[in-house]
């Protein structure tokens, strides 16, 4: 069974910094990939960056290319979604995903098997 676990969120000033991560377990297919996304409050779920080919391969959405960055660690199955110069429009509950196929873009949750429980990011101005 597979399992997304997330952490890192917490409440941060604008400009700064936060690394969230996604620790995966149960994972049986041959490569790991992992989106993140994020939801604010009223809004649509939406898809922010994806690590995907064994880590060669990302994408991320118009609206955070720059100071988005995603990562992943193999050896502990975990990637990473480093994000800085914070914007309070950043403000949202960040989850991990993981699909059992290819997905196309811009990514949709519809594709998405597999969530974590989700991370809380306020960032205050």
């Amino acid at each position: 069974q597979v399992r997304l676990v997330e952490s890192g969120g917490g409440s941060v000033p604008a400009g700064g910094s936060l690394r969230l991560s996604c620790e995966v377990s149960g994972w049986t297919y041959k490569y790991l990939r992992v989106a993140w996304f994020r939801q604010a409050p009223g809004k649509e779920r939406e898809g922010v960056a994806y690590i995907y080919n064994d880590g060669r391969t990302t994408y991320y959405a118009d609206s955070v290319k720059g100071r988005f960055t995603i990562s992943q660690d193999n050896a502990k199955n975990t990637v990473f979604l480093q994000i800085d110069t914070l914007k309070p429009e950043d403000t949202a509950i960040y989850y991990c995903a993981a699909p059992s196929a290819s997905v196309g873009f811009p990514l949709s949750k519809a594709h998405f098997e597999y969530w974590g429980q989700g991370t809380q990011v306020t960032v205050s101005s």
